[in-house]
């Protein structure tokens, strides 16, 4: 299974300010990651990412696809295609048989799946904002990989995707 992390990032590498707000990330950013979840079948993502996603009127594109929430905490997800995992590779289990499974956020997750060596590829969608603090697209590891570029496309006018492969 190809594990793809995908994240929308402020052009100085930003997932979210501080207090979690999103609001900057554009439409056409949405519709690009709504259709690579799709297309995937498979979502894994943090609690809080799952607390913020879920409150997104966006969300119920995402009805049918299959999420796995990485947390150390059990609680009651909002769908029986939902589940709660304790671990990276745990949510990995879930999607077995599936040909692609997305990892999306938060920086916390993304940095763990690293360090762990289990992402394939990452995409990164740049969009057109800085802000000085805010929450890092890797956070809490240390770790180090080599990427390899494999391309990049516009997505609106002044955001653009990169997507790498991990070289191991």
């Amino acid at each position: 299974m190809k594990v793809i992390l995908y994240m929308a990032i402020t052009a100085n590498g930003f997932i979210a300010k501080n207090d979690d707000d999103t609001s900057w990330i554009s439409k056409e950013e949405w519709n690009s990651y709504s259709l690579a979840t799709q297309t995937a079948g498979g979502l894994i993502i943090g609690h809080r990412t799952y607390d913020i996603l879920t409150k997104q009127p966006e969300f119920s594109e995402l009805k049918d696809v299959k999420l796995a929430v990485v947390s150390e905490k059990k609680f009651k997800t909002l769908s029986p295609n939902q589940f709660v995992a304790s671990s990276p590779k745990k949510a990995l289990e879930f999607f077995e048989g599936y040909k692609e499974v997305i990892v999306a956020g938060g920086g916390t997750l993304n940095a763990s799946f690293l360090a762990e060596n289990l992402i394939d590829e990452i995409y990164l969608d740049v969009e057109p904002i800085i802000f000085g603090k805010g929450i890092p697209v890797f956070k809490g590891k240390d770790f180090e990989l080599k990427l390899e570029f494999l391309g990049q496309k516009k997505i609106a006018d002044n955001e653009i995707q990169l997507h790498y492969k991990v070289v191991r």
